[in-house]
């Protein structure tokens, strides 16, 4: 198969240390990972992009507490939005953040099931 052709694949493999701002950026989006109901939507949007109305139905939570949550994930730029005729649809932005919810609760898993580690 001609290199052009050639599917690429997300590199997990960073040859140099990360520096202070890298840290802190990571600090930062980890940090909108703790909270359960901000992960809960970004496994959802993980899932599909999706309005407020469909993440209330789905996550339990009041309208009120997904629109603040969902206003934090935008400014720190982990979700974006796009207007579909009077609908607001939230989506994350990038695979990147996709593999990281994903990767973090299929972690937990282990720790829940008791399912033994794998690579």
């Amino acid at each position: 198969m001609k290199d052009a052709q050639r599917i690429p694949v997300p590199s997990l493999h960073h040859p140099e240390a990360p520096d202070s701002r890298r840290l802190e950026a990571a600090t930062a989006t980890f940090r909108m990972l703790s909270d359960p109901t901000r992960l809960h939507l970004l496994w959802l949007l993980a899932l599909e992009p999706s309005d407020v109305g469909t993440l209330v139905e789905q996550t339990g939570a009041s309208r009120t507490s997904v629109s603040q949550h969902l206003a934090k994930l935008r400014f720190s730029g982990l979700v974006t939005t796009q207007k579909h005729s009077r609908h607001v649809i939230y989506s994350l932005t990038d695979g990147h953040l996709t593999r990281l919810v994903m990767e973090g609760l299929n972690h937990n898993d282990h720790e829940v099931t008791g399912e033994p580690s794998h690579d």
